[in-house]
Formats: C-alpha cells, sequence, structure tokens
C-alpha cells in the first residue's frame, strides 16, 4: 500500500517562496509518476504539476509554469514542488499524488496524500 506525507507549508508572503516535500512509503518509487494538485477555499482541486518515474518528464498547469517547479529524488524516495514567486491566489491545500505508470500525463491519480496548507499573503 502506498501512503504520501506532505511537508513544507505555512505562510509566506507574497513574492516569497516555499519547497514542498511528499514521502513515499510503499514499494517501487522509481515505478510511479508523481504530481501535485491544489484546491482554494470554495474551488475545485486542481492540478499543479508531475514528473516521470526518472525525473525526465514534467508537466504544469498554465497557472505555476515558470514560478513551480517539480522534482523527485529516487534514492530518498521524495517528490518535491519548488514554488517561487507566490501570489495570494497560490493559497490552497496542496496535495502529493501517485499513479502507478512511469509517465502519466492524465488528472485521475491512485494515491492522495492528506494535503499540507499553504498560505500566501499580500
Amino acid at each position: 500500500q502506498v501512503q504520501l506525507v506532505e511537508s513544507g507549508g505555512g505562510l509566506v508572503q507574497a513574492g516569497g517562496s516555499l519547497r514542498l516535500s511528499c514521502a513515499f512509503s510503499g514499494r517501487a518509487f522509481m515505478s510511479y509518476t508523481m504530481g501535485w494538485f491544489r484546491q482554494a477555499p470554495g474551488k475545485e482541486r486542481e492540478f499543479a504539476a508531475a514528473i516521470s518515474s526518472q525525473g525526465f518528464g514534467t508537466k504544469y498547469a498554465d497557472s505555476v509554469k515558470g514560478r513551480f517547479t517539480i522534482s523527485r529524488d529516487n534514492a530518498k524516495n521524495t517528490v518535491y514542488l519548488q514554488m517561487n514567486r507566490l501570489k495570494p491566489e497560490d493559497t490552497a491545500v496542496y496535495y502529493c499524488v501517485a499513479k502507478g505508470l512511469t509517465w502519466y500525463a492524465g488528472y485521475d491519480y491512485d494515491y492522495w496524500g492528506q494535503g499540507t496548507q499553504v498560505t500566501v499573503s499580500s
């Protein structure tokens, strides 16, 4: 069974940076596409970023492209989301997700973490 635990959320001023981490426990981390979704208050959950199993492929939502970078360390079973030039509209609960494919370009992920809150003040 796969478990995902996010960390690194918090309160930051607009223009600042945060790095989220997601620890994966279970088998064969290197076989999973990993990603991040987010859900702002009163809004639907939305895709933010994804990375292929070996880290060679990435995909970003237009709203975060150029500001956020997804990466992974397969030796540590961890995926990261570096968030720069944060805006108040980035305020949301951020969820780590996993899909049991080496590359997945869709939005129907198999596993979800509990989420970590990111708040960006203006």
